[in-house]
């Protein structure tokens, strides 16, 4: 499955202090990661809204009645304004995601706001529309985008789009059905996977995290509150909200040692696997109800 149709960026980066090799650390984020929905709210640009469309294909009178009540640029336009005022279930009921959310109870909507308001703020006030092109029961919108992070280049992307009951939703028909087959699941457990990915990525850098650390304090390790305010870590490690999982790091009474745990806040909901890890860098994971792991 290719989320194409949304995504900018398939990672999120935690910094690590002032160290060339952890500065930037990049959190890789799965194929079904929720990083993977957002292509253009992570690229969009704040300029005048400008529409000129591109040639259209001859469209059926049905068709033409569709477009006057709201076409693809509207919609594009309207779902970036729901995402801006965090209308999350607006906004999604515009595209193909919408069976991923009709069905959330309050609570699941509030696990998953978090990554919500976090790709939401990427949203500017407005957005450039570059063209819009038509054909039979697909459309494409292009909204120009950063061509990369640290350039001011950009280039128009497309935003594909698909006639379903005589109303357009951002979205191709492949995409679709995946998302109708997951139901509700779909971002539930995008968020758990994209959450204990994460937790693997935290683990293998934290070797040289600690590595670095040791170098500075005469081969101690240090525990999370050190690593922190020796700004090799940042605050949001150490916040189970943002990483949805509660990270514990012992150091050993002779400080050439360490365990790391990490269990998920809501087991089935922020994540299912208990990790464990120690400072040879081996990694162990297995689904235990929420409790610690432990490795021996």
């Amino acid at each position: 499955m290719n989320f194409g149709i949304l995504v900018r960026g398939a990672l999120a980066t935690v910094t690590m202090g002032a160290s060339n090799s952890m500065e930037g650390a990049a959190w890789f984020m799965s194929r079904y990661s929720l990083a993977l929905i957002f292509h253009i709210l992570l690229g969009a640009i704040v300029t005048s809204i400008n529409l000129p469309t591109a040639a259209a294909q001859p469209q059926t009178q049905a068709q033409t009645q569709t477009q006057t009540q709201r076409g693809p640029t509207d919609v594009v336009r309207e779902f970036y304004k729901a995402m801006r005022e965090h209308r999350f279930k607006d906004a999604w009921a515009l595209t193909i995601y919408k069976p991923a959310v009709q069905d959330l109870t309050a609570e699941e909507m509030e696990d998953l706001r978090p990554t919500f308001e976090s790709r939401a703020a990427a949203v500017p006030e407005q957005i450039e529309i570059t063209g819009e092109r038509i054909q039979g029961n697909i459309a494409t919108v292009f909204v120009k985008v950063p061509l990369g992070d640290s350039t001011a280049q950009v280039v128009s992307e497309p935003v594909n789009l698909m006639n379903s009951g005589g109303a357009w939703i951002i979205g191709t028909e492949a995409d679709d059905a995946e998302v109708k087959k997951k139901g509700r699941r779909f971002f539930l457990d995008a968020l758990i996977e994209e959450n204990q990915n994460n937790i693997v990525e935290l683990l293998k850098r934290l070797v040289a995290v600690q590595g670095l650390y040791a170098q500075q304090n005469n081969g101690a390790f240090g525990d999370l509150a050190a690593l922190v305010k020796a700004n090799l870590m940042s605050n949001e490690v150490a916040n189970p909200n943002v990483i949805g999982y509660n990270l514990h790091i012992t150091v050993n009474p002779d400080n050439k040692g360490y365990t790391v745990t990490a269990e998920p806040t809501r087991h089935g909901r922020t994540g299912k696997l208990s990790f464990w890890m120690d400072q040879t860098g081996l990694i162990k994971s297995a689904d235990n109800g929420g409790k610690p792991l432990r490795g021996k």
